[in-house]
């Protein structure tokens, strides 16, 4: 096999070029059966097998960088680079992870795990080289859906100015997580329509550089191309800014690519290199519904579908059904999401309600200030998003919504511990970052059934509110606690005394474990459901306080600024001397794994909680 011959970076050099489709073919499959196994992001990676080939092969790594837009298609790069044997423990604890990590290899330029940063990243390894001295190429590879953000564009128009050479490629499926939307989808589908273009540009060039002077008929050609190009390519957005602009080229033509790599290595600028590629390419149910192969759990090789298939909602299904219930009897009921509809269970909503649906692309501050603006005509619009991904809005929550005090509602998936994507996915920041906020207000739901009642009642709040769910199965214990949901109001499940569990959203499960611990070990031991984390529930603290030894808050964000600090504050406030214990994650980033290993590890599960508070009980 001539996988086996690629052990270490620049391998593939030594492959003959009749055989590089071949070995294309041997790393899809690779990756298919590997996949199937960890899960892990296919679709993307299928897609990209001959373009990662053809950088390799036509630039020199290290010395040369290529920066991977998001990274989740970057494992065939992983493959090139001397990495193979870690995809047998690929996103799992202490293995490899499944986004570039410099401190995982030397190939990996730089970390990524969010979209539309790789050109700006890019641009500064190109002025960094220009100051140092040095004359290596810089890549930034960025998908189409990618380019709906609104920072690419930032880092465009500065890479306009260069004077230097700047590879920008630009990989075109048509697709970002969901189907792209808008009107930059719009420009790349008239593009990709415009084959005659290319096949003229590359006759031309073809017959003419071989005769007498053919090089300077050329070189007088591409001097003057962008009006040609304006000719049969209306607009040439690129080019207008300045950004020399190649192809569309094949992206699974290898030797096409080489070519087109190497012409660009010679423009004295940035030059845009665009590629078209198809997502899911070489496994059937992967072509069929990249979506869903976007991000997969472990599947069945020959048939597509899961492993381990679902058996119970998880609380995006739950938000799901509803905010379809919510936009029946609500007309004024809009939903947002940036370029997740399926991730953030909005396909549903977006097929009952279409004219009330909004997907913005891959542009969640765009997406917050929308929202900003519908909430201001009247109507009540529900920011669905991955609690990592709304943190790059943060200036347009504080600046926008909370300053007007705005009705909007954002309801946070993926809060807390999410596994396996690792630091740059974990949602274990949102209540830092929005607490600190004038006028918003956040909460925090106990089971499915809470999740449902706390939309209800932030839909018509009238004021800025944030709920934040797990990723993961719907929690359904408790469902006889089932108290009215009101502004700043924590529920009392367990009332006895010692010691007392303050337990926020997707913690209130792990408490209860850990009550049941300390009540076999004679600890007396009550629990509350804290519900409300902006505002607290101040006169419950007090409560707790007068009957209690111990005070214990347990949530599943950082400790700097969540909910923990603020009870502690209110007991300071109000000269309350209790014990006090705060389980949260510590100041760090938490790398990829199973979720229940990497509670283990940061103290989040019940056996270290109970250890905690013993400890805590014998000071």
């Amino acid at each position: 096999m001539l996988l086996e011959r690629i052990n270490a970076a620049n391998d593939i050099k030594q492959i003959d070029k009749k055989d590089y489709q071949a070995l294309a073919d041997e790393i899809r499959q690779f990756l298919i059966e590997k996949i199937s196994v960890t899960g892990g992001h296919l679709g993307s990676n299928l897609g990209t097998v001959e373009l990662t080939m053809a950088l390799h092969l036509a630039f020199n790594l290290p010395e040369d960088k290529i920066i991977w837009d998001v990274g989740h298609q970057s494992y065939t790069h992983k493959i090139l680079t001397g990495r193979k044997d870690g995809f047998d423990e690929l996103r799992q604890f202490h293995g490899m992870s499944g986004f570039p990590k410099r401190r995982e290899s030397d190939y990996d330029a730089f970390d990524t795990g969010h979209s539309s940063t790789s050109i700006s990243a890019g641009l500064g390894l190109v002025k960094a080289r220009d100051i140092t001295g040095g004359d290596n190429t810089i890549v930034s590879v960025i998908g189409d859906g990618s380019l709906t953000g609104g920072m690419a564009y930032e880092a465009l128009n500065n890479a306009s100015k260069l004077t230097t050479n700047f590879i920008i490629v630009l990989n075109d499926n048509n697709m970002s997580i969901s189907e792209n939307v808008g009107g930059v989808s719009s420009y790349l589908n008239n593009i990709r329509t415009t084959s005659g273009y290319l096949d003229l540009k590359e006759g031309i060039y073809n017959a003419l550089k071989d005769k007498p002077g053919g090089d300077g008929l050329v070189t007088g050609i591409r001097r003057v191309k962008s009006s040609f190009k304006s000719l049969v390519i209306p607009g040439m957005f690129f080019e207008d800014m300045g950004i020399t602009y190649l192809g569309p080229v094949d992206g699974h033509n290898i030797g096409k690519m080489i070519k087109v790599f190497h012409e660009a290595q010679r423009v004295e600028g940035a030059v845009l290199v665009h590629v078209i590629t198809q997502k899911g390419k070489g496994f059937a149910p992967a072509e069929r519904h990249p979506a869903r192969f976007h991000g997969t759990e472990p599947f069945d090789v020959e048939t597509g579908l899961p492993r381990n298939p679902r058996k119970t909602a998880n609380y995006t299904d739950i938000f799901s059904t509803v905010m379809c219930k919510l936009g029946q009897r609500d007309e004024k009921v809009v939903a947002i999401t940036a370029a997740m509809p399926d991730g953030t269970g909005l396909k549903r909503f977006h097929n009952m309600y279409p004219d009330r649906f909004f997907d913005v692309g891959i542009a969640e501050e765009h997406a917050v200030t929308f929202a900003a603006g519908l909430a201001a005509g009247g109507l009540k619009p529900v920011v669905a998003v991955y609690s990592s991904f709304l943190q790059r809005a943060y200036d347009q929550i504080l600046h926008d919504v909370c300053i007007q005090n705005l009705p909007v509602v954002f309801a946070i998936d993926r809060a807390g511990i999410v596994g396996s994507d690792g630091e740059t996915h974990q949602g274990i920041f949102d209540l830092t970052y929005l607490s600190g906020i004038p006028n918003m207000h956040i909460c925090a739901p106990k089971n499915k059934w809470e999740l449902s009642d706390m939309l209800k009642f932030a839909v018509n709040f009238g004021a800025p509110i944030a709920i934040r769910y797990p990723r993961g199965n719907a929690y359904d214990g408790l469902e006889e606690y089932r108290a009215v949901v009101e502004l700043g109001k924590a529920e009392w499940i367990y009332r006895e005394k010692e010691i007392v569990l303050f337990a926020l959203g997707s913690m209130v499960r792990e408490a209860e474990k850990v009550r049941a611990r300390l009540k076999e070990m004679g600890h007396s031991v009550s629990l509350v459901n804290a519900r409300f984390v902006k505002p607290i529930d101040e006169d419950a603290v007090l409560d707790a306080c007068e009957g209690h030894e111990l005070i214990v808050t347990l949530e599943e964000n950082v400790e700097c600024g969540g909910y923990g600090e603020k009870v502690l504050s209110c007991m300071n406030a109000h000269g309350c001397r209790n014990k006090y214990l705060n389980i949260s994650i510590p100041d760090a980033y938490v790398e990829h794994g199973n979720v229940e290993i990497l509670k283990q590890e940061i103290g989040l599960d019940a056996e270290s909680i109970v250890k905690r508070i013993q400890n805590k009980l014998s000071e």
